[in-house]
């Protein structure tokens, strides 16, 4: 039977850094202070930041959330980013997804001044990510390196088999966790035989979106399964690997609910300390 990783007792570690770290500098007179730009009501966007607006009220940093109509021209969207991009008193921008149609999302994304873009999706940011300079960097990635890490993983060295290639989380992810070097096989949902790459590995990271689809005849006996797949299934949420039959084969397993997705609000978080870090220092 395989180790349960738990996310939540992680992200209640890194919570208390935050905050910590986030009454150090009231100490000394700088608020931290998160933005968060809402255009529209999408469901699920006004539950992710009245989540966002609760968590920041925890973690000692300020919040203030500008709702926007469904109307709103993109122009209007850009000038409030502007606005907030010259406003010291704010030190991280973040633009809930998914836009109206009519606003494009990559305009809006490479406005935000990198130095304040939480969710690390600017331009600047990705090149970083590439070069391997300090930036802001996006938050489930990040959330699946530090869960093997602060649970006494070792990445150096070790084959680790991502598979799953998409903007948000496969791709940084490939680069962020070269740092730690070990070997990388990117795999995807066009791969034949999935099976035979992920047999190979020493760590599995699953984030393509479809439910199940790592299984537990797939998985190398011992190995480290970390799933970052969020799908919903009978009524619930589950992951891209068949946690039943994965923990049977696995070492340890991240699971979802309560695994990769428990630290990304506490991640988001920290960047808007270090996106404050780094403006400071200019």
């Amino acid at each position: 039977m395989a180790k349960l990783i738990d996310g939540k007792a992680i992200a209640a570690q890194i919570r208390e850094e935050v905050k910590v770290e986030a009454e150090k500098f009231r100490s000394e007179g700088v608020i931290p202070k998160l933005a968060v730009i809402l255009v529209g009501d999408d469901p699920a966007s006004v539950v992710y930041a009245q989540s966002k607006q609760k968590a920041a009220n925890k973690l000692s940093i300020d919040f203030e959330l500008f709702k926007m109509d469904a109307s709103t021209p993109e122009a209007d969207v850009l000038s409030l980013i502007e606005k907030l991009n010259n406003d010291p008193s704010v030190h991280g921008i973040m633009v809930e997804l998914p836009l109206p149609k009519h606003i494009s999302k990559e305009n809006v994304m490479s406005a935000v001044n990198p130095k304040k873009d939480v969710d690390g999706v600017h331009p600047i940011n990705r090149g970083y990510i590439l070069s391997g300079e300090e930036g802001l960097f996006p938050a489930t990635p990040e959330s699946c390196i530090e869960i093997m890490l602060r649970s006494g993983i070792e990445i150096e060295g070790k084959h680790a088999v991502i598979v799953g290639r998409g903007e948000t989380v496969g791709k940084p992810l490939v680069f962020l966790l070269l740092k730690h070097n070990p070997t990388i096989t990117v795999c995807h949902s066009r791969t034949p035989d999935l099976g035979q790459f992920t047999r190979q590995a020493d760590i599995v990271i699953a984030a393509v979106g479809k439910a199940k689809l790592i299984t537990g005849d797939m998985i190398k006996p011992g190995a480290v399964v970390i799933d970052a797949g969020i799908n919903e299934c009978d009524g619930g949420i589950c992951g891209d690997v068949d946690f039943e039959s994965a923990k049977e084969v696995a070492g340890a397993i991240s699971p979802v609910p309560g695994g990769v997705g428990s630290l990304t609000t506490a991640l988001l978080f920290r960047n808007v300390l270090k996106g404050l870090k780094m403006q400071l220092k200019k």
